[in-house]
């Protein structure tokens, strides 16, 4: 039997890694202001030697003078910051259950009794200045702080349709169960999606109640009658029959008899009707209902009184909870002059925690030359992890603000005109790249800074990305936005006759003729981004 051997070689290779403190700086200065105080939070749960400060406290209290002949320990700890690495690293990995671990954490160490005294490393966090690592300067006012608004207890929308539930009669439990099953069915919209079959299969399995589609239907109906108008219906068609039927119902001083004439031929329209509607075939539907223009007209506006997500003036406690904006800047006009600053959320008061240095303190102080045991290595060498990791933090949190400034300065400059007017046809054309190079940061810094943070204008509040856009050239040879063409074409579609609107080719010529030249498929291009429809669906009687 051969022996089939293995070579082993030993080779050099250049790469790239992203330290901790890179990776860790990347993720908060991609997220927006409203995640970070999460993310600080966090931070704060995890490690105890970092602190929120305490705005009106001494932040120099308990600075330590040494004296002149005492040895440069922090330049021996910087000499050795490779080993205090790969100690940390080291430990990291151990597992401290045992009395027979401190062992492997003392090989594992780098700090050793016959290499680098304990002191070294001591000293430096008592001499450390302790307002070096400190997140707000001495002239944070605290009137700056962000307060919170409370939000007002309101009834759900299931919650509504229950309590009307109440209103009507049932023959007894069981009609009654069927009825909180189809009301828990109904989405936030209003609309019944759950086919009725498996909703007999839902009540079968986890209420174990029998019952058929039939009786489920009958009990729907009776829910289709409940407030506002629309709730329960299946599809867009047949909310809107509910809405205009109950319509239909109301008084005479509520809805005139002329009025009433114009519903029951609306009815007529979304009930046979509806695909001709949708797709805007005013002609065709007026030939079959036999209709002047004028009527139907009358008709159709009826229709589009109507709501088509009936539930839409409930908000859910999620919509309530997250449906702002929190702004990244602040751009002010002082008399021409654009004054940019950083939202207060963006500048936490974080510290290290003073108890921590007493602990170094108090143990240099307390060994009177002995050598530290193992436990007391210990305890130093975690003590020196977490204020690392809390320097870091501070770090990070300060790189965050400085980038963030540097890119915002960077666009303001770029898009002087635009901040000072608001006029969206001043928008220069941008690129990642153009920043880039303004501020001597990766087109991914930048990247991570426009496509999640947002500046408030006296115009409103913008996203960064918006005023990122391509360039094309007018007929002049001047390079223009293609947010300019947008804004242009925008303006023609809202001026243009809703009887006969303008179609991509006649859009296409309109804009050649203000000095920009491009194609009808890219009008196309531009239209669909800005969400308007083509030019049948945007026809009105």
């Amino acid at each position: 039997m051969a022996l089939i051997g293995t070579r082993q070689t030993l080779s050099q290779k250049l790469q790239q890694k992203l330290s901790p403190q890179q990776i860790q700086l990347m993720k908060l200065l991609q997220i927006p202001t409203a995640t970070l105080e999460q993310r600080i939070q966090e931070e704060l749960e995890a490690n105890p030697a970092l602190e929120e400060g305490d705005d009106t406290a001494d932040l120099l209290e308990g600075n330590t003078e040494m004296s002149d002949d005492e040895p440069d320990y922090f330049a021996q700890e910087e000499a050795k910051g490779e080993q205090d690495d790969a100690s940390d690293d080291a430990l990291d990995e151990l597992d401290r259950d045992t009395a027979d671990d401190y062992a492997d954490i003392e090989e594992a160490s780098s700090i050793r009794e016959d290499d680098v005294e304990l002191d070294d490393y001591l000293m430096d966090f008592i001499e450390d200045d302790p307002g070096t690592y400190k997140t707000r300067g001495e002239d944070h006012n605290s009137s700056e702080e962000e307060k919170t608004i409370p939000i007002a207890f309101e009834n759900t929308f299931h919650e509504y349709l229950e309590q009307q539930l109440g209103l009507i009669r049932l023959k007894d439990e069981r009609e009654h169960a069927i009825a909180m099953q189809i009301i828990g069915s109904i989405d936030d919209d209003g609309y019944l999606r759950r086919d009725l079959a498996a909703m007999v299969d839902d009540l079968l399995f986890s209420q174990n109640i029998q019952t058929s589609e039939a009786e489920i239907e009958h009990i729907m109906l009776l829910i289709q009658q409940f407030d506002p108008p629309g709730i329960g219906a299946r599809d867009l068609r047949e909310c809107l029959l509910l809405q205009l039927r109950n319509k239909l119902k109301l008084d005479d001083d509520v809805v005139p008899y002329e009025d009433k004439l114009a519903i029951k031929i609306a009815i007529r329209i979304i009930d046979e009707y509806f695909d001709e509607f949708t797709k805007k075939h005013y002609t065709k539907l007026a030939r079959h209902l036999n209709l002047d223009e004028e009527d139907l007209k009358v008709a159709v506006d009826e229709v589009l009184k109507l709501n088509p997500k009936p539930a839409s003036g409930f908000a859910s406690r999620n919509d309530r909870a997250v449906n702002y904006i929190l702004p990244d800047y602040l751009v002010t006009n002082r008399d021409g002059e654009l004054e940019l600053t950083l939202n207060a959320r963006n500048a936490p008061d974080l510290r290290i925690n003073d108890q921590y240095r007493d602990l170094l303190r108090a143990f240099h102080s307390g060994r009177n030359g002995r050598r530290p045991t193992r436990k007391e290595k210990e305890t130093i060498l975690f003590i020196k992890q977490k204020i690392d990791s809390a320097k870091w933090f501070i770090d990070a949190i300060k790189q965050r603000q400085q980038t963030m400034m540097l890119t915002m300065g960077a666009i303001l400059e770029h898009q002087h005109e635009y901040f000072l007017s608001g006029d969206q046809k001043k928008i220069r054309p941008m690129i990642l790249k153009d920043i880039a190079d303004a501020t001597g940061l990766d087109i991914s810094t930048v990247s991570r800074v426009a496509n999640s943070k947002y500046v408030q204008t006296e115009f409103g509040t913008k996203r960064l990305k918006e005023f990122f856009s391509e360039s094309l050239q007018n007929q002049d040879g001047e390079e223009v936005s293609t947010l300019e063409v947008k804004k242009i074409l925008t303006d023609l579609i809202k001026d243009e006759s809703k009887r006969r609107p303008l179609s991509d080719e006649k859009l296409k010529s309109l804009l050649l003729k203000k000095g920009y030249n491009i194609a009808r498929r890219t009008v196309a291009k531009y239209r669909e981004q800005l969400n308007i429809p083509v030019a049948r669906l945007r026809k009105e009687l």
